[in-house]
């Protein structure tokens, strides 16, 4: 009877104290369930343990001792356990898990830890940050991005900390390994994530950080639009329009009233001009307008037009100019929008519709483009039709030139596409609608070479290299010097892209990713069985399907 009762009545007690006073029952041994595991990081396995327990000459019986057991772990840095059996992966490799009771009982199990990236609940099929869209006022401040994995079961994740962070512009913004991107100077970069599932497959998502106030970043270009006009003598005015490009982005903004303009005029007593381009008559003849753009580096960057003065009378024609409506906010990208231009007469009749003759221009031409009706990007569409390639604000000019005097009359409005964050997203956000036209593409290196590697490809409309990804970059054009280890473009869906891995001295190329088809320099696909050779140079072509697309490279 007393056996009966230490095995029925006291079995937790006996293992805890090994059993005292119960010299006919004891546990001989311990079993963990499950013996081996392998996971990704960031997944988690719960272990039980099993205490076997032995009476006398009866057939030996079981009981769940994992609460009882003491978990550990041979390699934290892989793996961890916690009091409860429940184990979580921390970084590739393997660990031993051990269950121990009092008695110097004890038994392992193994797991194995796979590469980063890894999702509980299947592989990963998307990738999201949040938010899309952050900003600052000035640099060194700091904004914090999460990056959420959804699986093929359509489980989340938190994968901060696992992604691969990168910046498209260092000189913008730098971004951590935890997400926490650190202002630099005034301007806009594009922050994205990568994350890898065990089959090597890659998952990307891209947001904007944007830097309001501080140091401009520097441009190398600056361009004067209309590049000459007439006025007459009597003090008529024209308005001259700066647009200033940056080195690493090739974007353009419009700096005509910024304080690092200066405007001259080679003969003030011919046209004066001020400090915000405005250009007016004083006697007959020419003068050359210069804007003097002054990096914060002291170098310098220079365009000139024409302002030719003539005696004839200005006739008044055109007397003013008006966009309506004076602001047009949407709630998508792609979403569109179409301002009026409406010019203001002397003469009958005094109000006329001049939405297809004037010249439109955009502050922010490679975020929200704006068409004229001379050469509209998608023929037919009407003059003034603002698209939205990104969230935020854009100035719109229009130009109109008056037929008798060339002189010309500028008006501006807003076109914005906010985001606003929220659960979902409310009306007026600026979020990617179900079929975009654009496709981001990614392009990094998959190999072990961090020295000299080099991928590139043209831009859609065929300029060259304007992805030059990796320090193997000396050339000159399009973000000259780039030694960036991810690059990130924008295409048209369904637009074949040739890519490019040119030969470089110690580089062995080792093979793309599975959705770049190997090619020739042409862009035609090669039959095989050599798809690519180790020396170079070796071409792929990626036709974009999706919003994002990826292309690896392997380097070594």
């Amino acid at each position: 009877m007393f056996t009966r009762y230490c095995f029925r009545a006291a079995v937790v007690l006996c293992v805890v104290l090994p059993f005292a006073g119960c010299s006919n029952t004891e546990v001989g041994s311990i079993q963990i369930s499950p013996s081996t595991s392998s996971l990704a990081v960031g997944q988690t396995v719960q272990f039980s343990a099993t205490g076997i327990v032995q009476h006398g000459s009866h057939p030996p019986s079981s009981s769940n001792v994992t609460a009882q057991a003491t978990w550990s772990s041979s390699t934290p840095a892989v793996a961890t356990v916690n009091s409860s059996g429940m184990a979580t992966a921390v970084s590739a490799g393997t660990a031993t898990i051990t269950a121990a009771l009092p008695g110097s009982i004890s038994t392992t199990a193994t797991i194995t830890v796979t590469g980063g990236g890894g999702t509980t609940g299947g592989s990963l099929a998307s990738l999201a940050i949040i938010p899309g869209t952050q900003s600052v006022a000035s640099p060194t401040q700091t904004s914090q991005f999460i990056a959420i994995g959804t699986t093929t079961s359509g489980a989340t994740e938190d994968l901060t900390g696992t992604v691969t962070w990168s910046s498209s512009s260092a000189q913008v913004a730098t971004i951590s390994a935890g997400g926490l991107a650190t202002a630099v100077s005034k301007g806009t970069t594009t922050i994205t994530a990568i994350a890898t599932n065990t089959d090597s497959s890659v998952v990307t998502a891209t947001a904007t950080f944007t830097v309001t106030g501080g140091t401009t970043e520097p441009l190398t270009a600056l361009t004067i639009t209309p590049g000459a006009q007439s006025v007459s003598a009597s003090g008529q005015t024209g308005q001259f329009i700066a647009l200033g490009t940056e080195g690493s982005t090739g974007l353009q903004e419009n700096v005509t009233s910024s304080s690092q303009v200066k405007w001259i005029s080679s003969q003030p007593s011919i046209a004066t001009v001020n400090s915000s381009g405005l250009v007016t008559g004083v006697s007959v003849g020419t003068s050359t307008i210069t804007a003097l753009w002054t990096n914060p580096d002291a170098s310098v960057v220079s365009a000139t037009a024409t302002a030719t003065t003539t005696n004839t009378a200005a006739p008044e024609p055109l007397l003013s100019l008006t966009i309506i409506p004076s602001s047009i906010t949407v709630g998508d990208l792609l979403d569109t929008g179409n301002f009026l231009a409406i010019g203001t007469f002397s003469t009958a009749p005094t109000v006329r519709d001049l939405t297809n003759s004037v010249q439109w221009l955009s502050s922010e031409p490679n975020a929200f483009t704006v068409d004229s009706n001379s050469t509209p990007p998608n023929p037919g569409a009407p003059g003034g039709l603002v698209t939205a390639y990104a969230s935020g604000t854009a100035v719109i000019i229009a130009e109109a030139t008056d037929p008798v005097t060339g002189s010309i009359q500028t008006a501006t409005a807003t076109f914005s596409c906010p985001y606003l964050l929220a659960a979902p997203p409310q009306p007026s956000s600026c979020i990617e609608p179900a079929q975009l036209l654009l496709a981001t593409v990614t392009v990094y290196n998959e190999g072990l070479n961090t020295t000299n590697w080099l991928v590139t490809a043209p831009s859609a409309t065929g300029t060259a290299d304007v992805i030059h990804c990796g320090p193997g970059w000396a050339g000159v054009g399009p973000g000259s010097g780039a030694t960036g280890s991810v690059c990130v473009a924008t295409y048209p869906i369904g637009v074949p892209i040739l890519i490019t891995a040119p030969a470089q001295s110690g580089v062995n190329f080792g093979g793309w990713s599975s959705n770049c088809t190997p090619s020739n320099a042409s862009g035609v696909p090669l039959p095989g069985p050599v798809l690519w050779t180790a020396a170079g140079p070796n071409y792929c072509i990626l036709n974009p399907t999706t919003s994002s697309e990826t292309v690896g490279a392997i380097f070594n």
